[in-house]
Parts: structure tokens; sequence; C-alpha cells
């Protein structure tokens, strides 16, 4: 038996090893999907487009253009507005002035008024005061005085705060805010009279038997005139005796607790000499000499003093 060898045509071809991974073949050979690639070929075969990057660099363009319009158009109107504006402001500014003058003038007139009201009831004092014009005017604050007395600064803590005093000031009644209060120029004035004062002034504001000592937010008023501190006090007498008597009293020790305790700064010392000025004009609405009530009242047998308006 013969043997023949093998035909090789009918000899199959040996297989690729890779032949089972035609799908990661696929995958690496077509790493593009076919709706992507169609999409950029259609987008490179288009006539006269642009590419995108320089599309977004005139849509930037057009918006900056559109802003500087806006921008122009708001500064011309500005520029166009602004006459009109500085016109009113310095018409306003011409009325602030003018009114200010005006009150200034009220002012002094004002002063110079109650200056010659004061001028006349000196000299009615010393016409009508029976000899003791000058003591009486003195007693009432009519006129200027000045003679030994000692000198009393008070002042609020380094750092005061601005509350309106709570706690401890309405219960005790100090000061928690370092601040010196009405209650507290109250009770220092009566301290002082109490002590033999004759005369007191605070911050050159005579006080009479019709001051007042009030307050208005952090602003002390005598007479309904606003003090700043700090508030010297002044006040007639024989100064040492004066000094010793009102730090002996419980004003003084008042006073003592206010330094200590809430550091409101206070210092008094003995003067040689002390001036005083005259208090502002007085308005005495209930009272009249007694004279004149007597005579007033004769024909009904009253002597005493009547309700009707008079000025001293």
């Amino acid at each position: 038996m013969s043997q023949h060898p093998p035909d090789r045509s009918t000899v199959s071809a040996p297989a690729r090893p890779d032949a089972s991974m035609s799908l990661l073949n696929n995958v690496m050979d077509h790493s593009l999907d076919e709706g992507y690639a169609e999409a950029a070929a259609r987008r490179d075969a288009e006539e006269g487009g642009l590419p995108r990057t320089l599309k977004a660099k005139l849509g930037l363009a057009a918006g900056l253009v559109l802003a500087a319009l806006v921008v122009t158009v708001g500064a011309a109107q500005a520029r166009i507005s602004a006459p009109v504006v500085a016109k009113e402001r310095e018409e306003l500014i011409d009325r602030i002035h003018k009114e200010t003058s005006t009150a200034d003038t009220l002012e002094r007139n004002v002063e110079k008024l109650r200056d010659e009201v004061g001028e006349r009831q000196r000299e009615a004092l010393r016409s009508r005061g029976g000899g003791q014009g000058e003591l009486v005017g003195l007693l009432a604050g009519a006129t200027p005085v000045r003679g030994p007395g000692v000198k009393l600064v008070i002042d609020d803590a380094k750092e005061a705060s601005s509350g309106s005093g709570g706690g401890p000031r309405e219960s005790s009644g100090f000061s928690d805010t370092g601040r010196v209060r009405d209650r507290d120029m109250q009770r220092v004035v009566n301290g002082l009279w109490e002590s033999g004062s004759e005369a007191i002034a605070i911050n050159d504001q005579r006080l009479t038997s019709l001051s007042a000592i009030r307050a208005a937010g952090d602003a002390i008023l005598v007479d309904n005139r606003p003090l700043v501190p700090p508030y010297a006090v002044l006040a007639v007498g024989d100064g040492k005796k004066l000094s010793a008597a009102f730090e002996g009293s419980a004003d003084g020790r008042y006073l003592d607790s206010l330094r200590e305790n809430f550091a409101i700064r206070t210092r008094i010392s003995d003067q040689e000499e002390v001036r005083l000025p005259a208090a502002p004009s007085l308005i005495v609405r209930t009272a009249q000499p007694k004279a004149a009530a007597t005579d007033a009242g004769k024909g009904d047998g009253q002597g005493a003093a009547d309700t009707e308006k008079g000025t001293s």
C-alpha cells in the first residue's frame, strides 16, 4: 500500500491566537462611535462654517460692546443730570447757611434782652430793697458774686459707656456706666448747700432757688441748658470748712463711692477766690412783694400774697 503525501490544498490553516478576541479587536479598531464619527465628518464638511472657538470669541466681543454701550449711556445721562444735582445742593447749602445765620441773630437778641431784663431786675432790687438790695440780689442769684470757696470737678470715667443706667444703678442709686448722671449732680449740689455754700454755679451756670437739674439722654441740663463734662462746680463759702463739711457729709461719701466703685473722676480744692456770674432773668409767676399784696388785700382784710402773675 503506497502512502501519498497529504494534499496541501485540503489542509486548514492554523487558527490565529486572537481569533476568539474579535469583540476586543473591534473596540480597539473602532474606538469612536460611528455616530460621533459621522457628526465630526459633517461638521468638517460644512462650507463657510467657523471654528467653535472663534464663535465664542465673537460672542464675548459682542457682550463687551453691549456692556460698554450701557456704561457710556449711563455716563452721558449722569453728566447731563450732574449740573442739576449740583445746583440743588448749592441751594440747599445756601438755605442752611441763611437759616443758621438767622438763628444766631435771634440767639444774640435773646441774650441781649435777657441781659437787659437782668439789669432792670438788679436796679429794682437796689431801688426798692430797703437798703438790702445787694443782699437780696445775691441770695436770688441776680448779681455776680466773688469770694473764697471751693472748686469741685467731676468727670466721667475714662471708659464710660453710653447706657441709660440699669441694674445696680436702679437698685442702689449708683452709676454702673461710668457716666455722671443728673441725680449725681443733684446730690452734689444739695450737699454743698447743706455744707454752708452761699452761691453755686456749674460750668458758669448760676444756680438759684428755681434752678432745675435734669437729664436729656446722656446730657445734663441746668435750667434747660446742656452741660458737657467735666463739670466744674464752684461754691462760695469758707473754703476749708466748706470742703471738710462736704467731704464728711452723706453726699460727699456718695461721691467717694462713685469714684471708688465706678471710676468716676473727682477732685476738690480750696480757692482763695471764685467768681460766679449772675443767673439768667427769673420769671416768678405766683408770688409778688408782700407790701403790694397787703395793699391789694386791704379791702377784704386779706394780707396773703395773691396768685396773679408778676416778675422779680
